[in-house]
């Protein structure tokens, strides 16, 4: 599957292809950016896949980092896919999964029906 763009619940979302270049770094999160001003979205779902291990453990500073740079231009995030293997490990990850879900900027979701139902909800 390749990067798609979709209209869910009024939003335009580019839903990120799992095989695509890992964002690993604030530099990738440029690029991610630069994606969605090329296909106009307000939200970038990337899936689980996509995100290298350092990006769930918070002490890199790699998840803030990204997610910053999104923030900053305007995107908001939803992580789409189990994440339980790394909140397992980490309370300050779950913690973080936690308030984030609260909020309006970056969501975890399992997958783009619960995104759907979240929006739903929101």
């Amino acid at each position: 599957m390749s990067d798609q763009v979709r209209e869910i619940e009024g939003q335009r979302v580019l839903v990120c292809a799992s095989e695509g270049g890992p964002v690993l770094t604030d530099r990738d999160a440029s690029d991610l950016v630069q994606l969605g001003f090329d296909h106009q979205a307000h939200w970038l779902a990337i899936p689980v896949e996509r995100l290298g291990p350092d990006f769930f453990n918070l002490s890199t500073r790699i998840a803030g980092e990204v997610i910053q740079k999104l923030v900053n231009y305007r995107f908001k995030l939803a992580v789409v896919g189990d994440v339980s293997r790394f909140v397992a490990g980490s309370n300050a990850l779950r913690d973080f999964v936690v308030e984030s879900n609260r909020g309006q900027h970056v969501w975890f979701v399992e997958d783009l029906a619960a995104l759907e139902v979240r929006w739903g909800s929101a």
